[in-house]
């Protein structure tokens, strides 16, 4: 059978897909690649990936498309499940026998519930890593057969066993040249990087404990599994000599640095090609590492540091303290490292106090650029199990009518609109305070292209909090 691998369409600016780290419109235009979908799109002949948000695709230029294929296979999640359900519904209505399959975290954890929300519309649910469930389902493999896969028969939901997650990840294609096939490589962008960029993974899963975090507990496992450092040197190369416009490579895996002998072993293989590299990276990476992986063209840290609180850091099982993040960001500061940092608003433990102190935080560690999104209680987490357990969930929308995240927690101490509202108050008293300010007009100065990018952004920016405060006045 004939796979096409389909990132749906959503709402405007919407990220979503199978490299977004949460779901939802973005401040400023932001695209990860689906490289989920690319690693068994490169297994199977024939096989095409569509990410519609990015190639700008309405849902009937989709359905066009579908025809020609024998299997759609989508990547959901929770705040998009619905959507994606009706877009598995028109396909079946454009051509009945095509066979739709779900994958994602969302369905891994609850592939019964997506099955019968599917009502009918869906045939399959891949549970957990789906790269050789959907190769064997396109081999003819008889569904019993295949490890992973849940599917309603008749009036019973089988589920067959799990499927091992895959330990040898140098058997996997490189996703590199899907992405030059099927994509618009100058269309994903990301704010902080060098654009256009492409993204890969060196290794999956992660071994930190955090309870909000998504794919470790749903989907990737924690236990880091890597490719060999000469087989992600071998993909680089090929980028290099293959993608001529890329100015950065991302490395997407969710801690670059929590192998750090791998990750000094790859720096030290890519050095000689002269890129310019970004990371996720934890906080307490130490200085010798910085350095070397700094010397090899790393430019960029991507970190969650989450709070400016420790009782709250403790909390949520993150293993870094405060005293680490600053020492971090100083290292940073002193090899000359960007630092993009990640916060969550609404954590275990917020209140106003605790929101103040972490905006002083991350003004204090003067970072490059900020993320700052509400905490969302994705089912499969601790997090969300937390949350059932005090009755902290105060609505199943993670996302309003145009896309932008929601509140969906209400503390008896801080309410869902104080926590939606403090996301605001973040960017203004970080991104409008003088010395940035300063520091962006110099840029500005400099560099035309620096100034026509942060212009656009800024405008973006505004328009962004413009229609998330007109269509979300309050949380319910």
């Amino acid at each position: 059978m004939k796979p096409l691998f389909l990132n749906p369409p959503t709402f405007e600016d919407f990220d979503g897909g199978a490299g977004a780290r949460y779901q939802a419109s973005r401040e400023v235009t932001s695209f990860w690649y689906p490289t989920w979908l690319c690693f068994p799109a490169g297994m199977i002949d024939g096989s095409r990936v569509l990410d519609a948000p990015v190639q700008k695709l309405s849902l009937e230029e989709c359905l066009t498309i579908a025809k020609d294929f024998d299997i759609v296979v989508m990547y959901t999640s929770t705040p998009t499940l619905q959507i994606d359900i009706e877009t598995a519904r028109r396909i079946k209505e454009s051509k009945p026998e095509t066979i739709t399959v779900l994958t994602g975290p969302h369905v891994s954890v609850l592939p019964m519930q997506s099955l019968q929300a599917g009502n009918g519309s869906i045939d399959i649910v891949c549970r957990g890593e789906f790269d050789y469930s959907v190769k064997e389902l396109c081999e003819g493999r008889e569904w019993r057969r295949i490890e992973g896969i849940s599917f309603i028969n008749g009036e019973d939901i089988i589920q067959t066993p799990d499927r091992t997650p895959i330990q040898n990840l140098d058997a996997l294609p490189f996703v590199a040249p899907v992405y030059k096939r099927d994509l618009p490589v100058s269309e994903y962008v990301i704010p902080h990087f060098k654009n256009p960029y492409v993204s890969i993974y060196s290794s999956r899963g992660c071994p930190s404990r955090c309870i909000y975090c998504l794919w470790p507990q749903t989907f990737s496992g924690r236990t880091m599994r890597v490719r060999s450092p000469h087989n992600v040197y071998e993909e680089i190369k090929w980028i290099v000599d293959n993608i001529a416009e890329i100015r950065e490579l991302s490395f997407d895996d969710d801690t670059f640095t929590a192998n750090r002998e791998h990750a000094t072993a790859i720096a030290k293989l890519i050095k000689p090609l002269g890129i310019s590299w970004t990371i996720n990276a934890r906080a307490n990476t130490d200085y010798e590492t910085l350095k070397t992986l700094r010397d090899a063209g790393l430019r960029h840290i991507v970190v969650g540091f989450e709070s400016g609180n420790d009782q709250i850091l403790k909390n949520i099982k993150k293993g870094i303290t405060k005293l680490q993040a600053m020492q971090f960001a100083k290292d940073c500061k002193k090899l000359g490292l960007s630092v993009h940092g990640a916060f969550i608003m609404g954590l275990p433990g917020e209140n106003r106090e605790t929101v103040q102190e972490t905006i002083e935080f991350a003004k204090r560690m003067d970072l490059n650029s900020i993320q700052a999104s509400l905490a969302s209680p994705y089912p499969g987490t601790e997090f969300y199990d937390l949350c059932r357990e005090h009755n902290w969930i105060s609505s199943d929308d993670f996302l309003d009518s145009s896309g932008h995240q929601q509140c969906t927690i209400n503390y008896p101490d801080y309410s869902n609109i104080e926590i939606f509202n403090s996301v605001e108050e973040f960017y203004s008293k970080f991104y409008f305070r003088p010395k940035y300010i300063a520091r962006s007009i110099g840029r500005m100065i400099v560099d035309s292209d620096e100034r026509t990018k942060l212009l656009k952004e800024g405008k973006q920016y505004l328009q962004y909090m413009r229609k998330r405060k007109a269509s979300s006045p309050d949380c319910k």
